[in-house]
C-alpha cells in the first residue's frame, strides 16, 4: 500500500513539473489585492482574462526564480517581462507581497527586498494582469499608479509605447541576466541598437557607416514615440516603419524582442503548436552586430554566421563567444614583429590614427614603430591607413572593401594558420524577412533552454529520491531539527548565488589577513582609507575602509548591487565587499601606477618620466567616457560627486580608471535627490551649486571634470598657478576670465603659455586649444551652459581624429 502511495506521489510530481515553470501546479486569479502574496513554493498565478499571459515565479536555474510575465500558450513559456532578471530569488521561502500600505515587493528567502513598485499610499487598490500582458497597479478610480509597460526588459508587446525612457536589454545567453546589447533612442532621436561593453560602446543599427537619410530615418523629430499594433505594423517618430510578413492576420500574438545575439526581431505565435516564427528583423547580415564574437573575434559566414579567432589568437571561453579571443603571444616594444594580412576583413572602431594618401608600406612602418598598435586597416582603393589600438567587431565577407594587417611576433609560424574567411552565401542586406541569421540566435539560446529542461528533471528526480530515502532519515530527525537553522541558509544559497552575485562577499577576518592587519596604506580621502591586499587567489586588490557609512545593511547592499552591475573600461572594477558589524569595506582592482595626481603633479626623476601629450589626451578622453557612461548609460543614474586626480587610477598602459563612483547617493532618472544637501567633494573641484545649496545634477561632475582637464593640460594644480603680471596665487575664476579674454582677443599662440612647460613644446597645439576651450565651457558658473559628459566625450573623441 505504501508503494502505491509513493507511485501516486511520483505521478503528481511529474504532472506538476511538466505543466508549470514553477515548482508545483498553480491556481490562477486575475487580481492581487493589498495584504495578499504569492509564494515561490505554492504559487498563485495571475492570469490575464482570456489566458494569453501568466504572471508569477518563473524558474531560471536549479534553485533560482524570477517574478515574470510569460505567454501561456507558447510551448516554452516565453517570457515577456521580468522584474528581477539580474537578481533571481531563492526557490525556498521567497515571496511576492502586496503590502497593506499599497507597495508591492519581491522578497528573497531571508526577507531582503529584491524589487519594489514604490506605490505605497492610501489610494492604491489592487494589481491586475491585463489581456495585453501589462501588469498594472490601480487606484480606486481605475487610474494606473504603476505598470510593467513602463519598465520593459528585452521585449515590447503590441500597444506598449516606445518613449524616451524605453530601454530594451538583451538577455545573456547562458544566465538569466542582462547582456551588452541595448535598444533605445540615441542622442540623434533615432531608435538604435547599441553595443555597450565594458571597453566599448557603439551604435550598430542603423549602420553607422551610412547616412540616416539613406534609410529614410529622421533625426530632427525629438518627440521620441512609437508603438507596435496588433496587426504587425510598427511606426516611430523617427519615420521608421515596418510591417510583419503576416501583417493583418487575425488573432496573431506578437512580440518585438531584442535577442541575445543583438538583433531586434518581430515574432508571431502559432497557437496550434506554440511555436514562434520571425516576421521581421532589423539586421539580415548578422555579422554587422557589434561585439557578437567578443573582443578580437571575427564573425564569418560559413554559410551561417559563426565566430573565429584571428591568426595567433585563441578563444577565451569555448562555451561563450561573447568573451572573444585572446592573443596566444606576448609582444613588447623591443620585440621584432611582422604583419599578417586578413583580406576582406575589418575590425570596426578603435581607430586612434588616420592618414590618407599613404602607401601600405608606410602604414606598416607606422604600426611597427607604435607600441600601442595591434594592427591596421588599409583601403587600397583610396589609400587610407587606420591604426587600431584594439580589435573589436571583426567581420569578413566577399567583396568587403578593407584589409586588416595584424601585428604578431616575428617568431610566430603563420604558414600553417588559416585565415578566417566567409563563403559566398552571405544574406542580402535588404531582405527584411530573411530568417537565415536567426539560426545564430537559436544557437545562443539552446544552452539556456537545455539547462532549464535539465533543471526540471533534476528537481523531479530529487523529489523522487527524497521520498524513497525518507525512511532512512527518520532516525536523524532530532539532530536535523537541532541544527536546521545553521545549515539551511548555506544549503539554500548554493544553487542561486552564482547568478545573483557580481562580486564576492568577504569576512572581516579574511580582509585582516589579506591586508596584514591593514598595514600597507595606499592612500586616504574623505570617504575612507585604502590598503593594499592579497586575496586567496594571489590577486592584488585595493581594500577601502569606508568612513561615515550611515546606511543600514539592506540599503548598503542595495547600493552595492548597482555598483556591481556597472562595467566600463574606464571605471575601476569593484570585485567584493564586506558588511559585517560596523565594518563597510569595498574590494576593487589594484593598479601599480597609482593615481593620476602622483604622475601628473609630482616632480619626475628625469624628463623621460613626464606624462606625454598623447597620454594626457587619452586620459582626458577616458575619464570623459567613464563619466558619460555613469551619467547616461547605466541602469541607474550615478553621480560621482568627487571627480579629482586622486580618484583617477592608471593601469599599465596609462588607461584611466575612475575610482569611488557610486559612493555618493544613487539618483533616479527623474531629477535631483533633495536629500543630497551635504557638500561632497574636494575644495577646488566642487561646483558652485554646492555652496548655494542648489539641487545637484550631473553638471556638478562636469564642473569637476573641467578642473581636471585644465590640470592635464597645464600639469599643475590650478590653485598653485601664478600669472606673469602678478607673482602670487590666483583663483580658478581669475584663470578662466584670463583665458576668455585671450580667446576673445584672438591672440596668436595663446595656448602655448598654458601647456605644461615640462613637455618642452612637444604637444598638439590644435588639440590643446580645443581642450582648454572645452574645459572653460565645463567651468561655466551657470550649469545650464555646461555641456553634458556625453557631449564632452564626443568632442574629445573627435579631437583624436586630428
Amino acid at each position: 500500500m505504501f508503494m502505491y502511495a509513493k507511485l501516486s506521489i511520483i505521478l503528481l510530481l511529474t504532472t506538476a513539473f511538466s505543466s508549470s515553470p514553477a515548482l508545483s501546479a498553480a491556481t490562477a486569479t486575475n487580481l492581487l489585492r493589498r495584504g495578499s502574496s504569492l509564494s515561490v513554493e505554492k504559487p498563485l498565478l495571475l492570469v490575464s482574462p482570456n489566458g494569453t499571459f501568466s504572471c508569477g515565479f518563473y524558474q531560471v536555474g536549479n534553485n533560482s526564480f524570477t517574478f515574470s510575465i510569460w505567454f501561456s500558450k507558447s510551448s516554452n513559456k516565453t517570457v515577456a517581462w521580468t522584474a528581477n532578471r539580474n537578481s533571481p530569488v531563492n526557490g525556498k521561502g521567497s515571496l511576492l507581497v502586496f503590502r497593506k500600505d499599497g507597495n508591492m515587493v519581491l522578497l528573497d528567502y531571508n526577507g531582503d527586498i529584491v524589487w519594489s513598485t514604490d506605490t505605497s499610499g492610501p489610494s492604491t487598490n489592487h494589481a491586475e494582469l491585463l489581456e495585453n500582458g501589462n501588469l498594472v497597479i490601480t487606484d480606486h478610480g481605475g487610474k494606473y499608479l504603476w505598470q510593467s509597460f513602463d519598465y520593459p526588459t528585452n521585449t515590447l508587446l503590441p500597444g506598449q509605447p516606445v518613449t524616451l525612457s524605453t530601454k530594451l536589454l538583451s538577455e545573456n545567453s547562458s544566465l538569466a541576466s542582462s547582456s551588452h546589447f541595448v535598444c533605445r533612442y540615441s542622442d540623434d532621436n533615432m531608435l538604435s541598437l547599441i553595443f555597450e561593453g565594458a571597453e566599448l560602446s557603439a551604435i550598430y543599427w542603423p549602420p553607422p557607416s551610412s547616412s540616416p537619410w539613406s534609410y529614410n530615418r529622421w533625426t530632427s523629430n525629438s518627440t521620441r514615440y512609437g508603438v507596435l499594433d496588433d496587426q504587425g505594423f510598427f511606426k516611430l517618430s523617427d519615420n521608421l516603419t515596418f510591417y510583419a510578413s503576416d501583417f493583418a492576420a487575425v488573432g496573431i500574438k506578437r512580440r518585438l524582442t531584442l535577442d541575445n545575439d543583438g538583433n531586434l526581431r518581430l515574432y508571431s505565435l502559432a497557437e496550434g503548436n506554440g511555436s514562434w516564427s520571425v516576421s521581421w528583423q532589423a539586421i539580415s547580415k548578422l555579422c554587422q552586430v557589434h561585439g557578437l564574437c567578443g573582443k578580437s573575434g571575427i564573425c564569418v559566414y560559413s554559410p551561417k554566421p559563426s565566430c573565429s579567432c584571428p591568426p595567433g589568437y585563441e578563444i577565451n571561453d569555448p562555451n561563450d563567444w561573447s568573451q572573444g579571443c585572446k592573443p596566444a603571444f606576448r609582444i613588447s616594444c623591443a620585440d621584432k614583429t611582422k604583419l599578417i594580412m586578413l583580406p576582406q576583413t575589418d575590425f570596426w572602431g578603435s581607430d586612434y590614427y588616420f592618414a590618407g594618401g599613404i602607401s601600405v608600406r608606410d602604414c606598416k612602418i607606422k604600426c611597427r614603430k607604435d607600441c600601442s598598435c595591434v594592427g591596421f586597416q588599409y583601403m587600397n582603393s583610396i589609400r587610407t591607413c587606420n591604426l587600431k589600438s584594439s580589435l573589436y567587431n571583426g567581420n569578413t565577407y566577399p567583396g568587403h572593401w578593407g584589409t586588416i594587417y595584424l601585428k604578431v611576433p616575428m617568431t610566430m609560424n603563420v604558414s600553417t594558420i588559416s585565415i578566417p574567411q566567409s563563403g559566398l552565401n552571405v544574406p542580402q542586406a535588404h531582405d527584411p524577412t530573411c530568417n537565415k541569421s536567426h539560426d545564430f540566435a537559436e544557437n545562443f539560446t539552446k544552452a539556456s533552454t537545455k539547462s532549464q529542461d535539465s533543471a526540471v528533471f533534476l528537481y523531479m528526480y530529487g523529489f523522487v529520491s527524497a521520498i524513497f530515502i525518507i525512511e532512512a532519515l527518520i532516525i536523524t530527525l532530532g539532530w536535523c531539527f537541532m541544527f536546521r537553522k545553521q545549515v539551511e541558509p548555506i544549503e539554500t544559497l548554493d544553487n542561486y548565488k552564482a547568478i545573483t552575485n557580481h562580486f564576492r562577499r568577504y569576512t572581516y577576518k579574511e580582509l585582516v589577513k589579506a591586508t596584514k592587519n591593514f598595514n600597507d596604506e595606499l592612500g586616504r580621502g574623505g570617504s575612507g582609507v585604502v590598503y593594499k591586499g592579497i586575496v586567496d587567489d594571489e590577486r592584488l586588490v585595493a581594500v577601502k575602509k569606508l568612513n561615515d557609512v550611515t546606511q543600514g545593511e539592506e540599503e548598503f547592499q542595495a547600493e552595492l548591487s548597482v555598483i556591481g552591475r556597472i562595467y566600463h573600461m574606464n571605471l575601476v572594477r569593484v570585485c567584493g565587499f564586506c558588511s559585517e558589524g560596523p565594518h563597510r569595506i569595498l574590494i576593487s582592482e589594484y593598479f601599480k601606477n597609482g593615481s593620476l595626481d602622483k604622475i601628473l603633479f609630482d616632480e619626475p626623476q628625469n624628463s623621460n618620466n613626464v606624462l606625454g601629450w598623447y597620454e594626457r589626451y587619452k586620459i582626458a578622453a577616458g575619464i570623459a567616457k567613464g563619466l558619460a557612461y555613469l551619467h547616461h548609460e547605466c541602469l541607474e543614474w550615478v553621480l560621482h560627486c568627487d571627480v579629482k586626480p586622486e580618484n583617477i587610477l592608471l593601469d599599465a598602459e596609462l588607461e584611466p580608471k575612475i575610482a569611488d563612483f557610486g559612493l555618493a547617493k544613487l539618483l533616479h532618472r527623474g531629477g535631483p535627490d533633495p536629500q543630497m544637501s551635504r557638500i561632497r567633494g574636494t575644495r577646488g573641484y566642487i561646483a558652485p551649486e554646492w555652496a548655494f545649496n542648489l539641487p545637484i545634477t550631473a553638471k556638478a561632475d562636469v564642473y569637476s571634470y573641467g578642473v581636471v582637464l585644465l590640470e592635464l593640460v597645464m600639469g599643475m594644480r590650478v590653485s598653485d598657478m601664478a600669472t606673469e603680471e602678478n607673482e602670487k596665487d590666483v583663483g580658478l575664476r581669475t584663470l578662466i576670465e584670463t583665458v576668455k579674454r585671450k580667446l576673445n582677443g584672438g591672440e596668436p599662440h595663446w595656448v602655448s603659455g598654458l601647456v605644461d612647460v615640462r613637455l618642452e613644446g612637444h604637444f598638439d597645439s590644435s588639440q590643446a586649444a580645443a581642450m582648454v576651450k572645452l574645459a572653460i565651457s565645463c567651468l561655466e558658473e551657470d550649469r545650464s551652459k555646461r555641456p553634458t559628459m556625453s557631449e564632452t566625450a564626443q568632442i574629445l573623441l573627435h579631437l583624436g581624429k586630428y
